[in-house]
């Protein structure tokens, strides 16, 4: 029993016609994305270095722009429903060989066909449950994340404030230290200072006491 034909499949479709490569290269990448999600599937022609892989991811962004823009589907809930190449015209050409004789050339063409739909329900319940997972994951880690940001920010702030306080205690201590040296150098000023010689001072003679001594001594050649 054959399958549906291609005007007959579910989805929305985006097709590329003569794109001159064989359609045997072609299908060797359209096998690796059959079936997949539409993410995951642009992440296999992203990481394939085969050159129909860049095409065909053109051909797969074509088709998602179509379902979001025309049936207004949602993008992530994607997948490739149908993916083939069906031979296109070839192309003739003629090459000399020997003894006047021709060879021909055939240049093959294919036309690219890639059909995405949207996910049946178990599927997208799968798909759901995962990336509600996912999340929880994420939350989980950036969680613990954040406790050891915190952990490690308040432990380089007491680090900090311890040294701060080291700081402050040292300079204290030195000003005291320096004090004391200062209190002692001048202690011991004190004590060396030389002490001032007090010179007697002598007292004049007062007139009074010249003219008491005078009688005495008038009377005394008196006597003589």
């Amino acid at each position: 029993m054959t399958g549906p034909k291609t005007n007959e499949r579910p989805g929305t479709k985006a097709v590329l016609k003569s794109f001159h490569m064989s359609p045997t290269k072609a299908r060797v990448v359209l096998d690796l994305i059959r079936g997949e999600e539409v993410a995951y599937a642009a992440d296999i022609l992203r990481s394939t270095e085969r050159e129909a892989a860049g095409v065909i991811l053109k051909v797969l962004q074509s088709a998602v722009a179509n379902a979001v823009h025309n049936d207004h589907q949602d993008a992530n809930e994607l997948y490739v429903a149908a993916a083939f190449a069906d031979e296109g015209t070839t192309m003739k050409r003629w090459r000399p060989r020997a003894r006047g004789r021709a060879t021909r050339i055939r240049k093959r063409t294919c036309h690219i066909t890639v059909i995405v739909a949207k996910l049946d329900d178990d599927r997208l319940e799968r798909r759901r449950a995962v990336v509600a997972a996912q999340g929880q994951r994420r939350a989980a880690r950036v969680s613990e994340s954040r406790r050891r940001a915190d952990l490690s920010g308040r432990a380089t702030r007491r680090a900090e404030e311890a040294s701060i306080a080291a700081a402050a205690a040292e300079a204290e201590a030195a000003a005291a230290a320096e004090a004391e040296a200062l209190e002692a150098s001048e202690v011991e000023a004190t004590e060396t200072a030389p002490v001032a010689e007090t010179t007697p001072v002598e007292t004049a003679e007062t007139p009074e006491a010249t003219v008491a001594d005078a009688p005495a001594e008038a009377s005394e050649g008196e006597e003589n």
